[in-house]
């Protein structure tokens, strides 16, 4: 099948359809992410999330008969997207890092602290539900796999399952944030002692 039949039988929700396009172009995109992105992580979410933007939005594909063009262009706007996040990220830790220094910030630390939590929480209480709740009974009620599993009567892999995903998602969001917060503790921890 040529390009413009695949885009025609994944507009009317053919699955066997997106999954040639998968097939098709999955290595060229993540080999492409991954020159521009320099890390294969990062590059493999990216492909993934142009995969499910396609999913999502197939009935918004416009009429195109180039394909890879159409996927490269997702591809590329995700990257920037992706790159952009990255910079204002560092950029906030870098002046975080900058106003530790300046000395006795304890209370602007308590504060900027307390707004972190609220940040996670909000992140937190934004997964599925399910999700959520297994994660929550995790890492804030200190649960094992099995407990959680018998608490909420589901398999220990499905917990284990929502727990990967739940990280998978939040990790990228806090990663800058959590080097921000470990500078800062230790900076305070050596000027405290």
């Amino acid at each position: 099948m040529n390009d413009t039949e695949l885009i025609n039988l994944l507009r009317s929700g053919d699955q066997e359809a997106y999954t040639e396009i998968y097939r098709r172009y999955r290595g060229i995109l993540l080999i492409h992410a991954y020159k521009k992105l320099g890390n294969f992580e990062e590059a493999k979410d990216i492909v993934q999330e142009t995969f499910s933007f396609l999913w999502k939005d197939r009935h918004e594909i416009p009429d195109t008969k180039n394909l890879a063009g159409y996927l490269y262009t997702i591809i590329r706007n995700k990257i920037l997207n992706h790159i952009e996040h990255k910079k204002v990220e560092s950029k906030y830790a870098s002046s975080f890092i900058q106003f530790v220094a300046q000395e006795d910030h304890v209370t602007d630390f308590l504060i900027r602290e307390r707004e972190l939590a609220a940040r996670i929480d909000k992140e937190i209480n934004a997964l599925p539900e399910k999700m959520k709740e297994v994660f929550v009974l995790s890492r804030k009620d200190n649960l094992s796999h099995k407990e959680i599993a018998e608490k909420l009567n589901i398999s220990v892999f499905t917990v284990k399952n929502h727990i990967k995903s739940a990280l998978k998602a939040l990790r990228p969001k806090f990663e800058m944030l959590i080097i921000a917060v470990i500078l800062l503790n230790l900076y305070l921890m050596l000027n405290f002692y």
